[in-house]
């Protein structure tokens, strides 16, 4: 693996804004404010695009109501728009030391910064506030929704400082609840109307991690990038190699068929059990491999994700 693969500058990740711009968010929950902004909202009311006709209900505004369609048809008809609103965007950023791991191309740490990045170009593009966390094991730094390129110029060297405090002999005690954390500090800031986008490897998610993404995407859009490495799915069938998480160390050996077959089923179980996510909280878990290039990825995975939402 190249040195650009263990670690991401500043740089870097600026660079990325001009790979951004073919990305497209989609907007799927409901408003419940009339507010003003450049994003369509779902709602639909007295806003400035022209949604459709239909029949006059009761409680319906008569401002709403056509005239001149209504004198034609001889029964009351009203006509229907969808509003624009603004959406503030949050972006969470893991950088912890799960994520200081890598077989081929890049570690998760540098693969969740890209799609991090790409992200916030995307939504700083669109006119919306863009701003997040980065979080470690040392905690996490903030930087508020701002609708400048300095705002996000700031998000990424935040997330440039934490990745280069990554090391594999890193005596920081990993704290368990550094997920949970986060997204609670999300979520009492995100009451409605955000887009709340999670980047991470989702270790050590919990119950209270699902029930925290629920409460927010009952009032948000939730997008949450799943990244992984391939190799737990893909282990080679001869050798041993010893395995740590920055004390004791284990050996396994990968010759043994029972040894591959275990690792394998706890990986694609945990897969499975984070795609399920997707269903059960009606929201968008796009995996994310460190294998490929990121941006492509990225691309693919949110024009798939807004194809099922339209057909939904």
């Amino acid at each position: 693996m190249s040195d650009a693969g263990v670690y991401v500058s500043t740089d870097d990740l600026v660079a990325l804004e001009a790979r951004a711009r073919d990305l497209s968010f989609v907007q799927k929950a409901r408003s419940h404010q009339q507010l003003a902004g450049r994003m369509q909202s779902a709602m639909r009311g007295r806003g400035l695009i022209f949604e459709e006709l239909r029949d006059y209900l009761p409680g319906d505004d008569i401002r709403s109501i056509d005239w001149r369609v209504t004198a034609r048809t001889s029964r009351p008809v009203v006509r229907v728009y969808s509003e624009e609103k603004e959406r503030p965007a949050l972006i969470i950023v893991d950088q912890r030391i799960n994520m200081f791991f890598g077989s081929r191309r890049s570690m998760k740490s540098v693969t969740a910064a890209e799609a991090a990045m790409l992200c916030a170009w995307r939504i700083l593009g669109s006119g919306d506030r863009v701003g997040g966390f980065v979080f470690g094991e040392s905690g996490a730094s903030e930087v508020k929704p701002h609708r400048s390129r300095n705002a996000a110029i700031a998000f990424a060297e935040k997330i440039a400082r934490q990745n280069a405090s990554l090391r594999a002999d890193s005596k920081s005690e990993p704290d368990p609840q550094a997920l949970d954390k986060v997204l609670s500090a999300v979520a009492n800031i995100a009451h409605h109307d955000h887009l709340v986008v999670v980047v991470s490897d989702f270790d050590g998610h919990t119950a209270t991690t699902r029930d925290i993404l629920l409460r927010l995407s009952s009032r948000n859009d939730v997008i949450c990038l799943l990244v992984y490495d391939p190799f737990l799915l893909e282990l080679p069938t001869s050798g041993d190699i010893v395995v740590s998480g920055g004390g004791p160390q284990a050996e396994l050996a990968l010759r043994t068929a029972s040894v591959r077959s275990s690792i394998d089923t706890f990986a694609r179980n945990r897969g499975r059990e984070l795609r399920a996510w997707q269903h059960q909280l009606g929201l968008p878990m796009l995996p994310i491999s460190t294998a490929e290039e990121t941006a492509p990825q990225l691309r693919r995975l949110l024009e798939q994700s807004a194809w099922r939402q339209r057909r939904r």
